[in-house]
């Protein structure tokens, strides 16, 4: 028998490292996936393929939270019955093992409730950009008081196209004295033509 752990990681500024720590090590062998979005069904995610791949009867697969095994409610259900069907057992942190019969019920209540907070979250931004939108249209700024939506321009447009033309500098040089990146002064400098 393997006690193997799985991880998963949404982007590329998120570790696995906190997942590690918090299942406690002393895995035989651990599968993740870094940068990959939930979204993306457990099958098709690189690591958890060769974990399917790799699992044995009589394996343990320990996870960190219900989401690191399927996309939404169904693919957990189906993750888990994948894994139960080869005598594979689970172990979320916090519920435990989760068996045939009442575990894989537990589970799937837990993955509907999951999934269902993440339609929550992504109605919430959703509405959360209209009121901005609209309100930037009727007041020049956000709800929240910003002049834009979006993270704020380094600085201005005009400011650096008129530099750039002034001292007849090149993109890179234009990008040093901003303290900005190439692309940003190309950016700017396109936007500007473009009016």
């Amino acid at each position: 028998m393997s006690r193997i752990a799985y991880y998963r990681s949404s982007s590329v500024d998120q570790s696995v490292e906190a997942q590690r720590v918090a299942l406690g090590g002393g895995f035989d062998r651990e599968f993740m996936d870094e940068a990959v979005s939930g979204a993306v069904l457990a099958a098709d995610r690189p690591g958890f393929a060769e974990l399917l791949a790799y699992v044995r009867d009589g394996d343990l697969v320990c996870v960190y939270a219900v989401d690191r095994l399927g996309r939404d409610a169904l693919d957990v259900q189906a993750t888990v019955r994948k894994l139960l069907q080869k005598n594979v057992k689970v172990e979320v942190r916090g519920l435990g093992l989760i068996g045939p019969g009442a575990g894989e019920l537990v589970l799937a209540v837990l993955a509907q409730v999951a999934d269902m907070e993440r339609h929550r979250i992504a109605e919430r931004c959703a509405s959360g950009r209209a009121a901005a939108r609209a309100s930037l249209v009727a007041t020049g700024k956000t709800h929240r008081g910003k002049v834009s939506l979006g993270r704020p321009k380094a600085c201005s447009v005009d400011e650096v196209v008129k530099w750039r033309k002034e001292n007849s500098a090149s993109v890179s040089d234009t990008a040093r004295h901003f303290n900005i990146s190439v692309p940003t002064v190309k950016r700017y400098c396109a936007s500007v033509k473009q009016i």
